[in-house]
Order: C-alpha cells, then sequence, then structure tokens
C-alpha cells in the first residue's frame, strides 16, 4: 500500500483545518446547540454519489479529531482507488454537535481532493506514467497542502511547492533582466551562491532554446517549453541533446495531450489544470439509526 502521506506536514494542516474551522464555526453553531441536546450521540456515514477516485479521508478524520477526540471514525476505504456510485467510503459515530460542526468543512476538504485525484487518474489512464503529469501553483490559496497531496495521491507528480524551493525563470523574469542572456548573466554573478538550488527555464521559441542551449549548460537542470507544437517540441529536443531535462506546458488539454505524450525525450508534462478547473466529487454525508 502507498504511503500518500510520507513527508506531507501535518502540523501545518491542522493549522489550515482550524482556520476553515474558525471561518465556518465562528462563535458557534448556534442551529445545533439550540436544537440538539448537548450529550445525545449519532452515527453518520459518507457515501460516494458518482464513480470517483477517493482521496483526502485521512484529512477528513483530522477535522473531527480537532473537533473531538472522541468521534470514531471506522470503516475506510483505500486512498487513491477508483470507487463506484453507492460505495461507502466510512462511518462516524460520536457527539452529534461535534459530528455537525465538522460535516462541512471535513467534506469540502475531501469532495475537493477527490475531484483533484480523480482528474488526474483519468489523464494519467490516458497517457501513462511517461511522460510524467506535473501540477503547478495554480492552486487555491491556503489549500494548496490538501491540493498538491490530491496530485500526487491521483498518480501525478508535484512540482515545486512554492516560490522558495526552487528556481523556475518564466517570461516575466526574463522581461525584467532584458533577455535571455540577461538572466545568465545575472546567473553566472551568482553561479556559487545558487549552485546546490534547481534551476528552470522557460521558453518561447526555438531561437530561445539554441541559446539556452548554447550558454545555460551548466546553469539549468531543466527547460520548460511553453505553448510549443508538438514539431517544435521535437525540434528542441534535438537541438538540445539531452542535456536537460524537458518540460512541456501551455496549450495542452484533454484533446492533445495523447499526442504531446506520444514525443521522445519530453519527460514531463505540466498542467495548471490539474488543480483550478476541477469538479469537486459528489460525496454525501448523511445520519442513520
Amino acid at each position: 500500500m502507498k504511503n500518500y502521506y510520507k513527508n506531507f506536514d501535518f502540523a501545518e494542516a491542522e493549522k489550515l483545518i482550524k482556520q476553515a474551522l474558525k471561518e465556518d464555526i465562528g462563535k458557534g453553531d448556534i442551529t445545533s446547540e439550540t436544537l440538539i441536546p448537548k450529550h445525545k450521540i449519532s452515527k453518520a456515514g459518507l457515501l460516494l454519489k458518482e464513480n470517483s477516485v477517493v482521496s483526502g479521508l485521512r484529512i477528513f478524520e483530522m477535522v473531527f479529531k480537532i473537533i473531538d477526540k472522541n468521534v470514531l471514525i471506522t470503516g475506510k476505504v483505500s486512498e487513491g482507488k477508483l470507487f463506484k456510485k453507492g460505495t461507502s467510503l466510512c462511518r462516524l459515530k460520536g457527539n452529534t454537535i461535534s459530528l455537525l460542526k465538522g460535516e462541512r468543512t471535513a467534506l469540502n476538504i475531501l469532495q475537493r481532493m477527490s475531484g483533484i485525484s480523480n482528474n488526474v487518474c483519468n489523464i494519467v489512464k490516458m497517457i501513462g506514467k511517461k511522460p510524467g503529469l506535473l501540477d503547478t501553483r495554480k492552486t487555491t490559496p491556503n489549500f494548496r497542502i490538501f491540493e498538491k497531496l490530491a496530485v500526487k495521491i491521483g498518480g501525478g507528480i508535484n512540482h515545486r511547492f512554492g516560490l522558495y524551493d526552487m528556481m523556475l525563470i518564466k517570461d516575466n523574469h526574463i522581461e525584467a533582466c532584458g533577455n535571455i542572456s540577461g538572466v545568465i548573466r545575472v546567473l553566472n554573478e551568482n553561479k556559487i551562491k545558487l549552485n546546490k538550488i534547481k534551476k528552470e527555464i522557460e521558453v518561447k521559441n526555438l531561437e530561445e532554446v539554441v541559446t539556452v542551449k548554447k550558454y545555460g549548460k551548466d546553469l539549468f537542470d531543466i527547460v520548460m517549453l511553453d505553448n510549443f507544437s508538438p514539431e517544435d517540441i521535437k525540434e528542441a529536443i534535438k537541438l538540445l541533446e539531452g542535456k536537460f531535462i524537458i518540460e512541456a506546458s501551455g496549450g495542452i488539454n484533454l484533446t492533445n495531450i495523447k499526442e504531446y505524450a506520444k514525443i521522445k525525450g519530453l519527460d514531463y508534462i505540466s498542467s495548471g489544470s490539474l488543480t483550478h478547473s476541477v469538479k469537486s466529487s459528489d460525496i454525501s454525508f448523511n445520519f442513520f439509526t
């Protein structure tokens, strides 16, 4: 069984969940605390209402444990697997008010993560594991930790997490430096300081590919081919002669991704749509006797 949560920052996740609960609960659950006896115990279940890969059950459980450590969750299905409509994903038993307080926050996270994992899984099935399918920073603010986890659970690969863990020199950086030659000059001036930092550069045409090939061999680890046609990607790969990791991005969608995936020598395809244009999976939370 894959350990999708290896190296996952549970402390950060807990902080974000607490903030989400504060946003939802505020000074208290007026409805539940008015109608429900304080010590009442209830049972509830999660029902999958459409075929979907499921991810985030461990985060779902975290929400309730933060609210009330006595909430018991049993029968959890395995994350990262495709389940059919009508599948029971888990059962809960605990203080009724606690269950009602956590329901919406926990469900929102679970539905969103499952939707992303399902989307990623479908694309990986289309193209296979090579080239690797990368996510981007096009994520929901304060929800990136969960969305990138969902990408991984769905079979994708996490790109850099933020601005701090890798250099990705994009068009606006290049424009600010004048051109790629300007970027290369600055990097060479800081070569010793940047020696251990992974560096990627975005290029927009074959002319820039030639410049990177000529001057960037010892500077860049990855070359991102932005909005290149499949034909131009093939030409760029020939020009770069296996000296760089090659990533394709921009203009790649479900209608043409298979064509890009067939290109020999292409290491990765990245797409913001893995996280920014996804329908949440339909999952219901229902009490039962």
